[in-house]
């Protein structure tokens, strides 16, 4: 009879459906205010963007800053959906994505020269201007922002409140995470990673190298622009340009470095304590961007690999304890 761990690893939809049924069953025995469920919420739509953000980092290598911009594109394309046409959410989340991927692919295309600081600054310069056009753009709002963003209403259900919000976001970060899952155990992944590892190898085994950077750009994008418009949609449905600023950017890239670059689950578990952390440091907000740059100095130096890799690293050293002691067992 196949253990459980096998008929996972072998049917992965399988996982994803228990765990759908056990987070719908988390608010009845999780949540006592209405709080919990809207910090769960934002939970999911950070793990859907920090999942994007291992796709182009983790396992490309490309070095991109500017996803924060990418999340912002996706908001405001919701927003100004709703704004100037009174479109919902299940019309404004596609539209999202769409044009969120062509913002994708402008900052792709300076991957094709630039590598690593470089390419860095490139795309914090892009987010940045993004963010700038927002907040000096009457169109987008300015500096008032866009605010009364509807929620979906579903079967005569309105999805107003943040415990039923809940219901929406999550099975939308499920729905990412097995998309995510599903990409990098295939061939396209594997690109990734032969890019990452070594560019110049990667197109001498027939990789077409531009290609898959660009394609890792705009899938990124894409998860950021669907996440985007979840949190544009997020009671009490606001939306505002100091919402896309310099720590939300470094708060991002410190989930995929706790979690580990290039390391799924890792990512996950990563977007959870850094959102959670975020929270609490709310009232020192001038001291956010030190928080969250000595974290992720300190994962650097002493867990390089991050969360996932340290657990990763566990399990294989029990796996070969127990080969070891089985053969000391077999040898006396």
């Amino acid at each position: 009879m196949k253990k459980l761990k096998d008929i996972l690893i072998e049917y992965p939809i399988l996982g994803f459906l228990i765990a759908f049924i056990v987070l719908m069953l988390a608010p009845a025995i999780l949540f006592t205010d209405k709080y919990q469920p809207y910090l769960a919420s934002l939970i999911c739509i950070n793990i859907i963007v920090a999942a994007g953000l291992n796709i182009v980092k983790g396992y490309c290598g490309q070095v991109t800053v500017g996803h924060i911009g990418l999340f912002a594109v996706g908001s405001y394309t919701a927003g100004c959906m709703f704004l100037y046409l009174g479109t919902g959410l299940f019309i404004n989340l596609p539209v999202a994505i769409i044009v969120t991927a062509l913002f994708g692919i402008m900052f792709g295309i300076p991957s094709f020269r630039l590598e690593g600081p470089y390419l860095a600054l490139a795309t914090v310069g892009g987010a940045e201007a993004i963010r700038l056009i927002i907040e000096n753009g009457s169109f987008f709002g300015a500096t008032y922002g866009i605010s009364n963003i509807p929620q979906p209403k579903i079967f005569g259900i309105n999805f107003d409140e943040p415990d039923k919000y809940y219901y929406i976001a999550m099975p939308i970060m499920l729905l990412s995470i097995y998309f995510s899952y599903s990409l990098l155990k295939s061939s396209t992944g594997r690109a990734f990673l032969a890019i990452r590892e070594d560019q110049i190898s990667a197109a001498s085994s027939g990789i077409n190298v531009k290609k898959y950077k660009l394609l890792a750009f705009v899938i990124s994008a894409v998860f950021a622009g669907a996440a985007g418009a979840v949190y544009a949609h997020l009671p009490p449905g606001y939306i505002h340009p100091n919402n896309y600023t310099v720590i939300e950017m470094v708060t991002f890239l410190s989930m995929v470095v706790l979690g580990g670059l290039g390391n799924i689950w890792g990512s996950i578990v990563g977007a959870v304590i850094i959102t959670i952390i975020y929270d609490i440091t709310r009232p020192l907000y001038e001291y956010q961007l030190f928080i969250f740059g000595f974290t992720i100095i300190f994962i650097i130096l002493f867990m390089p690999k991050g969360i996932g890799g340290f657990i990763d690293k566990f399990f294989i050293d029990q796996r070969f304890k127990k080969k070891k002691l089985k053969n000391d067992i077999t040898k006396n």
